[in-house]
């Protein structure tokens, strides 16, 4: 059965355009227009995971979440909320949401964040050992179940950090992900973003499986937008590509994205 969304948002506009795109990426979506008969509607029916707008009429999200909670309701919920303050996103998932997303934001980031709470709540922690099927690129075969890689046929050695981080690009190739998205798929834990918190993470996976580090086949860099994972040769994004962390002290200047 394809994962079920509910949207539940103020905005008939939100509701319509979130709902018509995962329909369009293979889920069922559902909505309600504000948070007050929340905890009615999931006795009806249990999608796979909520998106809760924060900013409601009546009863917002917060207090919609803490009454879930209260009740022992453990469904995933992700806050989305033009709240983006550090101390608004802590409080939400302090209370006990999965992930959190300030508006405005693009779908595609979105359907990243719901896929990897479901992974993450179906098959454990980020990293954890999953039933996936090897993935090769390259070279290399990643295997999800022993949690290990290989070049062509021998153990290279991985952390477990490398591990997580190089999962997470498996999942996405092709898409540019913003440094802002991956952090916050690495820490679920809602630790504070930092601009540069990233550099050493990548250049540490890039002197695994890059031939050169400081000339990136695979992990690219696309200037003010993020990383993007090119599994296969002449794959990459065209143009405007760079490498502020091949050599993390070499380049101060980054800025954050909201790619």
């Amino acid at each position: 059965m394809s994962p079920h969304v509910l949207i539940v948002d103020d905005d008939p506009v939100v509701r319509d355009l979130l709902s018509g795109f995962l329909r369009a990426n293979g889920f069922e979506a559902s909505v309600l227009h504000d948070g007050t008969h929340l905890g009615a509607r999931l006795e009806r029916e249990r999608p796979s995971v909520v998106v809760l707008d924060v900013m409601m009429p009546r009863t917002d999200g917060l207090r919609a979440l803490a009454a879930l909670r209260a009740q022992g309701d453990d469904i995933p919920v992700i806050f989305a909320s033009a709240r983006s303050a550090v101390g608004d996103r802590i409080a939400g998932l302090t209370l006990g949401a999965d992930d959190y997303i300030a508006k405005p934001f693009d779908p595609e980031e979105l359907l990243l964040r719901i896929q990897t709470v479901l992974r993450r709540r179906g098959n454990g922690p980020a990293g954890a050992p999953t039933a996936r099927e090897r993935y090769r690129f390259g070279a290399f075969e990643l295997d999800f179940m022993a949690r290990t890689l290989e070049r062509d046929g021998k153990r290279v050695p991985l952390r477990s950090s490398e591990f997580v981080l190089l999962t997470i690009f498996t999942e996405h190739p092709y898409r540019v992900l913003s440094r802002v998205l991956i952090h916050d798929l690495l820490h679920a834990d809602g630790m504070e973003f930092n601009e540069r918190s990233l550099d050493v993470p990548v250049w540490r996976l890039r002197r695994v499986i890059e031939d050169n580090p400081a000339q990136p086949r695979y992990v690219q860099t696309l200037r003010g937008k993020g990383y993007v994972f090119v599994p296969q040769s002449g794959g990459g994004i065209e143009g405007d590509i760079e490498d502020p962390s091949a050599n993390p002290a070499a380049d101060k200047s980054g800025h954050r994205t909201n790619a």
